[in-house]
């Protein structure tokens, strides 16, 4: 089912369009931050030529791959359009990631630069790149933004870079706007993250889909509390105010009474986020008994969202329309949910209005199963990615026609509307974010006492799913949680994928194969009542 058969390229780079708005409109303000900062067409387009032309004397080449693991912050914008400015390929890392998963995406990026943080959150990332620093031969640069404290040998400063530069002396790297833009990192159920790539026609046209599915114009805001190095918070935060008329405000981090007064404050009229940010946005504005007049659309997904929910905040929002969308890093924004008013029930109990792709629904055989039968969501269309960059994941995600696997099972309606109704991917949505259990569990039986382990999602009552973990322990030996986490700790292994709850057990449940029933360890929970 297509509704949309819009597959028209925009052919341009954010660098040939922020240079444009710099020339037509240098003083207009791009980008609004929660820090109460702003961010004009012509000061990001002169700093970020600074960069650009820092990075170029310093040998980096169109093609070579640039990482950056920065919360929503200025030098976020700076970076990235300095980067395609340059010609390369930027690779953004969620700055939750610690050094496991770290030490692995740079590897495989192949990154020749990388813009972390210093101490940020109470972490320190410098002292945590200096540790992985020499098993990347491939890495040269190492720079960190807002660092006070003295940096390791060979790192350098975020400001070092910008004198370094001369805005007079930067090239504007001829680039296909076909070939690679960035990578992302998404988890998947073979432990190490996938590599996601897309190019600046693909990542664009996902960014065109909410544009014209939502109606976005010069009148709109863009609240923005996802982090820019996720898929929603790069195109949303970053790139919608300079390809569109739509500003972006950026949140370096939620905090729901922060959004609220941002809201009222900016008059800020849209966002596009995890469930857990509506529950709050919600629960918070009733209980003060407020409405975010002009506040008029909220698009929901990465994880579970009760109908409840939607018709709560469509409730308690007095001009709001909450609705439910559906996609992911490889597909974004296969739906765009039913924004209309008079659609309210269809934005509360389906998962969005297919845009601009092709969906269909697989039985396991590979036949399309049609209209009101479930089976498995495979989906085709110019936003999807290019491909992951390992042959063995891309030959396995594709069908023959160039469907994208996606993993989730569901069925169509007759309306246009897609209906998720369970997973096949072996996968946890903690908040929106994805988490591999395999990638969990050997990390878990890294511990000496584990014999066997499996990591299942558990209920969460703000996050949706939290992680749950039954563990099998040789029988002369006393395990419980704390072990497991500091176990983890030790292991660089970021919190969010620490379990919350730890089950015992003599053995796993397991099909004549040998494969874990984990739907039966599920099942489990549910019927103990655990909400974690």
């Amino acid at each position: 089912m297509n509704l949309i058969s819009d597959h028209s390229y925009r052919h341009t780079t954010l660098a040939q369009v922020a240079s444009q708005l710099a020339s037509s409109q240098p003083t207009e303000v791009a980008i609004v931050f929660d820090s109460g900062a702003t961010l004009s067409y012509g000061d990001a387009w002169n700093q970020s030529r600074l960069l650009a032309s820092a990075m170029q004397k310093a040998g980096l080449k169109p093609g070579d791959t640039l990482s950056f693991q920065l919360p929503n912050i200025v030098e976020s914008v700076i970076v990235a359009i300095a980067a395609s400015i340059c010609g390369l390929v930027i690779n953004p890392i969620v700055p939750i990631y610690r050094g496991r998963e770290v030490a692995f995406i740079l590897k495989d990026a192949q990154a020749k630069i990388v813009f972390i943080p210093g101490l940020y959150r109470q972490f320190n990332f410098p002292e945590m790149v200096e540790q992985l620093k020499s098993h990347l031969p491939l890495l040269e640069h190492v720079v960190c933004v807002g660092a006070e404290n003295a940096l390791p040998d060979g790192f350098s400063h975020f400001h070092e870079w910008l004198s370094y530069g001369d805005a007079t002396d930067v090239d504007v790297a001829p680039v296909d706007p076909d070939d690679v833009k960035i990578i992302l990192y998404t988890s998947g159920t073979t432990g190490n993250p996938k590599a996601v790539r897309h190019s600046h026609n693909t990542l664009a046209k996902a960014l065109d889909n909410g544009v014209s599915g939502w109606r976005l114009t010069d009148e709109d805001l863009m609240l923005m509390p996802s982090p820019v190095t996720h898929i929603t918070g790069y195109v949303n935060g970053i790139e919608l105010p300079f390809f569109t008329t739509t500003r972006s405000l950026l949140m370096e981090a939620w905090v729901v009474e922060k959004a609220i007064a941002l809201i009222e404050k900016y008059g800020a009229t849209t966002c596009v986020s995890a469930t857990p940010f509506l529950q709050q946005l919600t629960d918070t504005c009733k209980a003060q008994g407020k409405s975010l007049p002009g506040f008029r659309l909220f698009a929901c997904g990465g994880a579970s969202v009760p109908p409840s929910l939607i018709y709560a905040a469509t409730d308690v929002l007095k001009d709001c329309q909450a609705v439910r969308v559906y996609g992911s890093t490889e597909v974004p924004l296969v739906t765009v949910g039913f924004p209309e008013p008079a659609n309210r029930q269809q934005a509360a109990e389906t998962d969005g209005r297919i845009y601009n792709y092709d969906v269909r629904i697989y039985d396991d055989n590979g036949a399309d199963l049609g209209s009101g039968v479930e089976g498995e969501i495979v989906v085709r269309g110019p936003a999807m990615m290019l491909g992951y960059s390992d042959p063995d994941q891309q030959a396995a995600a594709f069908d023959a026609d160039g469907f994208f696997k996606t993993g989730d099972v569901g069925k169509l309606l007759q309306s246009g509307a897609l209906v998720i109704t369970d997973r096949k991917k072996d996968i946890i949505i903690r908040g929106g974010e994805n988490l591999s259990a395999r990638e969990i569990e050997e990390a878990i039986l890294e511990h000496p006492d584990v014999v066997e382990v499996a990591v299942v999602a558990a209920p969460h009552a703000r996050l949706g799913e939290g992680v749950a973990a039954f563990v099998v322990i040789d029988p002369n030996t006393v395990l419980g949680l704390a072990t497991i986490l500091d176990t983890l700790d030790k292991l660089g292994v970021a919190k969010q994928k620490w379990p919350q709850h730890l089950e015992l057990t003599s053995a796993l449940p397991k099909t004549a194969s040998g494969k874990v029933q984990k739907e039966l360890l599920r099942r489990q929970l549910i019927d103990a009542g655990l909400q974690l």
